[in-house]
């Protein structure tokens, strides 16, 4: 795996020269903070922690929260997995047990800013978006002006919501482990004992087919252009439907009434129709794969849809001392890496061939 034959994912403002420069210098220059579905309530047997990490992963917090609360890492709930080379902000919970503990929490890199009771442990998902703040360092001359051009672009076509490369693992490993136990291949025993491992090697290969899925739609300039057997999701309510007539969708999701998704295989995954099955079934048969494999795993890879598109919301951009900062809102899921790949132009997201997992 430590060579394969790849190619960049497709840019949607391939058009538009890129800005360059640096990511994360350090953690203040990757600022992000969720914004919860709600706010805990004040009264029940869980306490809701607001804290900040510095350079520490998800799964750290949660060991560190656990050893000094002196809990099982278990009974910790949190909405979405955060940046590791980063300043984060979230909601965590535990049970409210732990709140004579609370006052002597100390670990550097993590501080517990509010603590608050609510009815119930927080869940994964639990989460309406995130609220980013970005500095790119050092870019490229005259960039205020390239990047004020492809945010024109962005905000009237959106840009693609691809998955981003560390869901892979090193080298792919992760996604070469979820492929093999797809297709019923031998692999090692930890992939087999582990069910988190487990988890993130399945939702790799997912996302790598979804990824290929969105690159050859914007190959193929048909990422704006709905087609019938689409599915579509309605920005609204979240609800997906069949495209059954291409001229009324189309004028719906011109309107951003609606959004044209992609597949995360799995049994219960709303499937397309027409071309647009043969589309997804051909990502398929270059994996060797068939959809029946998602259902050896029918709770790990249950399937869904997920748009092909993301429009940021309250997306600004400012010229300092230290380079070009970037604030935006986007949904849970949605990687800010994808999100400024199109202004930087020098990241190196790649999608693997099948030819070489």
């Amino acid at each position: 795996m430590s060579e394969f034959n790849s190619e960049v994912l497709p840019y949607l403002t391939a058009g538009l020269p890129g800005i360059g420069g640096t990511l994360k210098s350090i953690a203040e220059d990757f600022i992000v903070e969720e914004i919860p579905v709600y706010a805990p309530s004040g009264e029940g047997d869980h306490l809701f922690l607001w804290i900040e990490k510095r350079n520490h992963s998800a799964q750290f917090l949660v060991q560190t929260l656990a050893r000094q609360l002196q809990i099982n890492p278990r009974d910790i709930g949190v909405a979405g997995m955060k940046d590791r080379y980063a300043v984060t902000r979230q909601w965590v919970s535990v049970p409210a047990e732990c709140e004579p503990l609370l006052s002597e929490f100390a670990f550097e890199g993590i501080t517990i800013l509010e603590a608050q009771r609510h009815e119930r442990k927080l869940k994964t998902g639990h989460l309406r978006g995130n609220r980013f703040s970005i500095l790119i360092r050092n870019p490229c001359e005259e960039a205020f002006p390239k990047a004020k051009a492809i945010q024109e672009k962005i905000q009237q076509e959106g840009f693609p919501n691809y998955y981003g490369n560390q869901r892979m693992g090193r080298e792919n490993e992760t996604l070469l482990m979820g492929l093999k136990l797809l297709r019923d291949e031998r692999v090692p025993g930890k992939y087999v004992r582990n069910k988190s491992l487990k988890r993130l090697a399945l939702s790799a290969a997912q996302s790598c087919l979804f990824n290929r899925v969105l690159s050859d739609r914007i190959s193929d300039h048909m990422l704006h252009m709905v087609l019938l057997g689409d599915v579509m999701q309605v920005c609204e309510s979240g609800g997906v439907f069949v495209v059954d007539d291409v001229e009324r969708e189309q004028e719906r999701f011109s309107l951003h009434e609606t959004v044209i998704t992609g597949p995360i295989m799995g049994p219960k995954m709303k499937q397309p129709t027409h071309g647009v099955l043969e589309r997804e079934q051909k990502i398929l048969d270059e994996f060797s794969l068939e959809l029946s494999h998602f259902s050896r795993y029918k709770k790990l890879t249950s399937g869904a849809r997920r748009p092909f598109l993301i429009w940021p919301d309250q997306l600004k951009i400012e010229q300092t001392d230290d380079g070009i900062l970037f604030q935006f809102v986007l949904p849970s899921g949605v990687y800010a890496t994808m999100l400024l790949r199109e202004f930087m132009k020098q990241e190196s997201s790649v999608l693997p061939s099948s030819d070489s997992l």
